[in-house]
C-alpha cells in the first residue's frame, strides 16, 4: 500500500447499537452512522444490535477489538444515567489508552444543541489493540454531532495535524 498521506485510506468500521428496544428497522442512530461512514469512503465491517447488558456489550466490542480486520468501532446508546445504561462500564475496561478529549469535545459541541443537559452524556473513546473505539449517545442528533464535529476528520487519514486513522492503519501507526 502506498504511504501517500494526501490520499484517504478507507477504514473498516463496525457499528454497535446498544438498545433494549431498537430493531434494524427502528435503529435510526446506527443507520445514520452507517450512512455517514460509507459517504466518507469507509467500509462497514459489521453492524449489530445488542441489549443494554454489560457482558453482551463487552463481548461484542472485545470480539471486534480482537478481529484484525476491524479498525474502528462505533457504539451508539447506553451512555446516559438512566435504567440499564451501561456502555461505559462495559467498554472502558477494554481500553489500552483512553481518549479523554473525545468526551470533552463532544460535550462542548453538544452544548449548542442541548445546553447543560450535555453533562448527562458519558460518551467516551479509547484505543485497544490498534483499534479505535468511540461510544456515542443513542440519539440520532448526538450521533450526527459526533460524526460531523469530530469523527469525520479524526477518521480521515489526510486530516492535519493529526488523526486517529493513521494510528490504526498498520503501515503507519502514527498520528499524522
Amino acid at each position: 500500500m502506498s504511504d501517500d498521506r494526501n490520499t484517504q485510506v478507507p477504514l473498516n468500521v463496525a457499528v454497535l447499537t446498544v438498545s433494549d428496544t431498537r430493531t434494524e428497522t427502528t435503529d435510526r442512530s446506527g443507520q445514520l452512522l452507517v450512512e455517514r461512514l460509507t459517504e466518507a469512503g469507509h467500509h462497514l465491517a459489521d453492524k449489530r444490535i445488542v441489549v443494554d447488558d454489560v457482558y453482551r456489550i463487552r463481548a461484542q466490542v472485545a470480539a471486534w477489538i480482537a478481529d484484525p480486520s476491524v479498525q474502528v468501532i462505533l457504539t451508539t446508546g447506553g451512555t446516559g444515567f438512566t435504567g440499564r445504561d451501561s456502555t461505559p462500564e462495559a467498554v472502558r475496561v477494554l481500553f489500552d489508552k483512553p481518549i479523554e478529549g473525545f468526551g470533552e469535545l463532544f460535550r462542548q459541541l453538544s452544548f449548542d444543541d442541548v445546553g447543560s443537559s450535555t453533562i448527562q452524556s458519558r460518551c467516551l473513546g479509547g484505543l485497544a489493540n490498534a483499534t479505535v473505539v468511540f461510544c456515542l449517545p443513542g440519539s440520532t442528533g448526538a450521533c450526527r454531532t459526533a460524526w460531523d464535529g469530530i469523527l469525520l476528520e479524526q477518521l480521515d487519514s489526510r486530516h492535519k495535524p493529526c488523526n486517529f486513522a493513521n494510528l490504526v492503519i498498520p503501515e503507519r501507526g502514527t498520528h499524522g
